[in-house]
């Protein structure tokens, strides 16, 4: 847009960010990453204008603010997983739904597929798998499969592919999205046929109460990595006021943000899934209260509190 515009669609905002001192810290870093995004704005299309100066001055003003002291290693890293995820996500709501409904209908597809095809789940999960499980059914222990392998490095492996998945899938959103679409509809297949099949054996509610001890994070880790990758691919499809460059540039370091602040539920999922999820004897009350923790704690961190964070970031001008 031209700079008179910009101008003026920004500039009362910005006299309120300099002359009144914000009601809390949570609004000081709202402005912050607020005043940020403007002038990385004015430095790409008016980098020689007062406009930059005078922003890059008051971005600079607020983030002494935000860092006086405070030590920094410590202040950016709990900045980032308070404020600047949660905002970010706010910010990207809307293709992270994309990729959630994407990955829905995938894990339905997958599901029918399997249940007008006997030989599908074979060909999603292979032969060797499907033999061992069918064998821990008869056995009287279908989850059997979770307990094949000691704890840590279970753990480990798991964990890694885990990260390699969702990083690929973010990385994938370069391909415009389509490779990120695939990927989705690899995993969602699989989900599907997998849930499918202990339904078609009797022993769903088993499977439930045991895989989605640690699924519940990872299948939303997955499905947020998806996002991730079409946040990227979005800064490519449409840049809109920016430059194609500079749209993808931006587009790919908030997919990366997206990414990397997965890595955490990645590990907890491991963690679960090698430690816990083999003890599937454990009592009712200790399962659900597993699978609604980590429900509850989705839902609360990458919904309800970047919501409310962006509500109160939003001040009126």
């Amino acid at each position: 847009m031209r700079e008179a515009v910009f101008l003026r669609v920004n500039e009362a905002k910005w006299k309120q960010y300099e002359l009144q001192p914000p009601a809390g810290p949570d609004e000081l870093a709202a402005r912050f990453v607020e005043l940020t995004d403007d002038l990385a704005y004015a430095q790409t299309f008016y980098p020689t204008s007062p406009t930059t100066r005078y922003l890059n001055d008051l971005a600079a003003k607020q983030h002494q603010a935000i860092y006086q002291n405070k030590p920094e290693t410590t202040n950016r890293f709990a900045h980032f997983w308070r404020q600047e995820l949660p905002l970010l996500v706010a910010r990207h709501h809307r293709t992270l739904l994309v990729s959630l409904v994407l990955f829905t209908v995938f894990t339905l597809l997958g599901a029918l597929s399997a249940a007008y095809d006997d030989t599908f789940v074979r060909v999603v999960l292979g032969d060797a798998y499907v033999n061992k499980t069918l064998e821990n059914i008869e056995r009287g222990d279908p989850m059997a499969v979770y307990k094949g392998m000691s704890e840590t490095p279970m753990f480990l492996a798991i964990t890694a592919n885990n990260i390699y998945v969702a990083l690929t899938a973010y990385a994938l959103g370069a391909t415009l999205g389509l490779g990120t679409v695939y990927a989705l509809f690899r995993n969602g297949m699989m989900l599907g046929s997998f849930q499918y099949f202990f339904y078609q054996k009797g022993v769903l509610l088993p499977s439930l109460l045991t895989i989605w001890i640690h699924g519940t994070l990872e299948i939303s880790a997955i499905v947020l990595a998806g996002g991730a990758g079409f946040v990227m691919a979005r800064g490519l499809l449409f840049p809109g006021t920016y430059s194609r460059t500079d749209a993808f540039r931006q587009a790919a370091r908030d997919g990366l943000k997206l990414a990397l602040g997965l890595v955490p539920i990645f590990i907890v999922a491991g963690f679960l899934e090698g430690f816990v999820t083999r003890h599937t004897g454990m009592p009712l009350w200790l399962s659900l209260g597993i699978i609604g923790s980590s429900a509850t704690f989705i839902v609360w961190y990458f919904i309800l509190y970047p919501l409310r964070l962006k509500r109160a970031s939003q001040v009126p001008a």
